[in-house]
């Protein structure tokens, strides 16, 4: 994969780029049972559910890396404007979407 630069900014320094289009990358992943029921059981006694925050890190770098080769794809140089969405489907299920504006440099 080419090294594709992402960034929330909308001006890359220095750069000047032309728009190419819109780009994501979306994952969706579910925990298994056990985790799903300890997850409960901390829920009702409280506290970081450790679990889940590592599912949804892994989810967060995933998304980036699948909107990255979408770009590539594209023929981008960058995509510029990235931000996260993220959302429950169900009970055990979470969606995460990297988005931004894939964007190739100009002379």
């Amino acid at each position: 994969m080419a090294d594709i630069l992402v960034t929330t900014t909308e001006h890359i320094p220095n750069q000047n780029y032309e728009i190419i289009g819109d780009v994501y990358g979306v994952i969706t992943q579910s925990r298994n049972a056990i985790s799903d029921a300890g997850a409960s059981f901390k829920s009702f006694v409280g506290g970081e559910i450790k679990g889940y925050t590592k599912m949804l890190r892994r989810s967060r770098d995933k998304s980036i890396e699948r909107l990255k080769k979408e770009a590539e794809k594209m023929g981008a140089d960058a995509v510029v404007m990235m931000r996260f969405d993220n959302g429950s489907i169900g009970k055990d299920m979470q969606s995460v979407v990297a988005y931004g504006t894939a964007v190739k440099y100009v002379d």
